[in-house]
Order: C-alpha cells, then structure tokens, then sequence
C-alpha cells in the first residue's frame, strides 16, 4: 500500500489524509471545488502544528508528511495508479455509485475501494459494482486523525484479503480497527451511542437533569473510564453478579421509544443546530471554533498518554 487515494476534503476526508501521510503513505486528496482544497490544506498543516507543539511530531517529519500529499480537482488523476481509495463524500447514494462507477472502469483489479459512510449497507453501495469482492466500509470518527477506532464492515462478498489487507492497513497507520462479523444499521459505536442518547434525552424530557448535567456526569464517570477500560471489562472488574443486580433494577425503568424526542426535532426545526448556527444544547458565537480546538487539544493529550502507555 504505497499510494491512497481520499475522495472527499471536509472534515473526515482532509482528516484521513492527513492520518495516511504521517504514517508514511503518499496521499492524492481529491475534492471538487479548490476552496474545499485551500481549506483542507490549512486545516492539515494547523493540525500537524499542534501536534509538534505537543512534541508528537518533528518539525521535519511534519514537512515530510505534507509533501506527501498532493490536492487536486480530477478524479482521475487522483486515482491513477493507487492502491486504496477511501471514499469520504457526503452521503448521497447516487453521487457514491456514479463515483464507484467511474472508478471502477480506471483502476487496477487489485485497488480496494473503501467508504467511510455510517448510513448505507455495503450491499447498498456496492449494487451497481462489477467486482463487489474488493468493497468494503471503513468508518473513521471525527476527528479521523485524532480519535483511534475504526470499524471495518463487510459482506459475504468482501473477498477475505480484502478485509486482511484493510485491517493491516488500520493498524500500520495507528489505528485501532474492529471487524465486523455481520452488517448492521450504525455498526457498533453509533448503535451504543443512540441507545445511551435515547435515555439522555428521557432524562431531560423527564426534567431529571439538564443537558449540562448529564455532560458532567458523563465526562466524569464513563467517559473517564472508558478511555482504558471498556464497558465489558468494567463489568467483570466491578463483578458480574453486580452488573446483573443492577440491570435487572434498572433496565425495566428505561425509555423504550423509537420516537426521535419532541424537543429535538423542535431544536432542529429553531436553527438550533449546534455549533453551525451557534445555539444547540450550549450557546457559541464563533461556531464552535473555540469549543472544536479546545476538543482536539484534550484529545491530542489522551492520544498521548495512550501511545505513552502503548
């Protein structure tokens, strides 16, 4: 795997690309318009920056790993002679299979194409495909250069060295993979986080806490654990005989609905979208910049001390 190939420059994509070339690949990130360009290539070298500051990089390898990279509006030239393709374009399916299916017609058999979507079934993006045995989904979190999971989800189609190859790609990079047996809607993690938000959202419907309040509590007891000791293992650690007691106390006590909650659609339906219109849970006035930097510094010190303890 000499050469990647990122589709897409937005948050997920110009954050891979970066990923890619600190571990040593030569990257082509590709986007259509160059303001998308410009941008991700100031977002890439501010975030190389930080990390020399935090002495996670040289000055000198910062500079290696972004001559890797090179940018460029043309699909085929961004695809010439690459070994892995991660699409990260948004998620609109008949833009994704136009896509694959100019790529197909112009790269080698052996180029593993790889989505980093969390909404559509690889069966669903790999309908149109003429060798489905070489897709497969590679779900990066934000930010993909900073945060270790990815999952790695097939089908029965996904050709078995696809998958070893993709894996052993994860890895070489610094990242923490997981293959998925089978395919479900929202993989592993998005499927936990919305069960642990649906009962957040009952809380605050019930008027039981407020949504800071569950931040702190949260920031201070599963998030602060969670970053060494899964919730598997926290549950053989406190013993499970008390992790039986306590679910079966408590799990017939917790929210059941399939209903997205009242206050979020009306939050949603008021602009109040978060840091991209300055009002959601929290008020901002620079569309989160302030909160967004604050975020990678506290994870760029956790990635840190994990490597440290590595």
């Amino acid at each position: 795997m000499k050469k990647i190939t990122v589709l897409g420059a937005g948050i997920m994509g110009h954050g891979a690309a970066q990923l890619f070339a600190q571990a040593g690949k030569n990257v082509s990130i590709r986007a259509r318009r160059e303001t998308s360009l410009e941008k991700a290539q100031e977002l890439i070298t501010n975030s190389f920056e930080v990390m020399v500051e935090k002495e996670m990089l040289t000055e000198t390898e910062m500079e290696q790993a972004l001559a890797r990279i090179t940018y460029t509006t043309d699909l085929l030239e961004a695809i010439r002679d690459t070994d892995f393709i991660l699409e990260s374009i948004p998620e609109v399916l008949e833009q994704k299979l136009d896509t694959y299916e100019i790529i197909e017609g112009e790269v080698s058999d052996k180029t593993i194409i790889s989505s980093n979507t969390s909404t559509f079934p690889l069966k669903e993006l790999t309908q149109r495909a003429k060798h489905p045995e070489r897709f497969i989904i590679t779900h990066f979190f934000n930010p993909p250069q900073l945060v270790p999971i990815v999952e790695i989800v097939k089908t029965e189609q996904t050709a078995e060295n696809v998958v070893n190859t993709t894996y052993d790609l994860m890895k070489e990079i610094g990242k923490s993979p997981v293959v998925l047996n089978k395919e479900i809607t929202g993989f592993i993690v998005n499927r936990v986080q919305v069960a642990m938000l649906r009962e957040a959202f009952h809380l605050i419907e019930e008027g039981v806490a407020t949504a800071e309040d569950i931040d702190i509590a949260m920031k201070g007891s599963m998030g602060f654990k969670w970053a060494f000791c899964g919730p598997m293992e926290s549950q053989d650690l406190a013993g499970l005989e008390t992790t039986q007691a306590m679910v079966g106390n408590i799990m017939k006590d917790l929210s059941n609905t399939r209903d997205v909650p009242s206050f979020l659609s009306e939050m949603v339906e008021n602009d109040q979208h978060g840091i991209r219109t300055n009002q959601g849970f929290y008020n901002y006035d620079d569309h989160g910049e302030k909160a967004i930097h604050t975020r990678d510094d506290h994870f760029l010190d956790l990635l840190k001390l994990q490597k440290r303890k590595e």
